[in-house]
């Protein structure tokens, strides 16, 4: 069966990716370039994806939407991949999860969501061989010092109030190598900004 994975290339969409190939299905990661502060979809770093599906050996697919067309461009590629299932990263966000299990309904296929309503606990046990980095942060409590930094030192520092892995929209991060990449990426640096309140932290080289 083809699978159709929403891939930003946060920890979220690369596990269930992962996930996804365990299951031996045939992947195509669809990749959303979506508008800044989209409510549905991740933003910083979509390009240095292609980085990652060429790590995992996939293909993949860059559609453009704004948050008035997203559903109807989705579908749209989801019916020209000729996607027999469709897999995301959700965790906690039934805003997001719902939306997406409805266009596979509209399409009558099935939605995998591997990670729903996975706890603490459990994600940090998924996790454990993923080199994570934070690429936004937008959360009392989460300052600019965590920006390219590895997921474990925002982890350690256990701000109130922040879910361990970033799933309240507190921020987002960007996966550098898993159990099923076939080489490690190496970011060798970041352009950071912040503005007080929210910051985001680019890729600007890696390899």
């Amino acid at each position: 069966m083809r699978v159709v994975v929403l891939f930003s290339g946060g920890k979220d969409s690369v596990y269930a990716t992962g996930w996804a190939m365990k299951q031996g299905y045939k992947i195509v990661l669809l990749t959303v370039r979506p508008p800044e502060y989209s409510m549905m979809f991740h933003h910083p770093n979509i390009d240095a994806t292609k980085m990652q599906a060429e790590a995992m050996g996939l293909r993949q697919v860059f559609i453009e939407t704004t948050e008035e067309n997203w559903r109807e461009k989705v579908v749209e590629a989801l019916r020209g991949l000729k996607a027999g299932g469709i897999a995301t990263g959700a965790v906690a966000s039934t805003y997001q999860k719902s939306r997406i299990d409805s266009i596979a309904n509209e399409l009558g296929i099935p939605s995998f969501a591997p990670l729903w309503h996975a706890g603490e606990d459990k994600m940090a046990e998924m996790l454990r061989d993923f080199e994570v980095y934070v690429t936004a942060v937008s959360a009392e409590g989460l300052g600019p010092e965590f920006l390219g930094e590895p997921l474990e030192k925002l982890i350690r520092a256990k701000k109130p109030h922040v879910h361990l892995f970033l799933e309240g929209g507190e921020g987002e991060t960007f996966v550098a190598n898993a159990p099923f990449f076939r080489k490690r990426i190496v970011i060798r640096g970041w352009k950071k900004t912040w503005d007080g309140v929210r910051g985001v932290a680019e890729i600007e080289s890696a390899d």
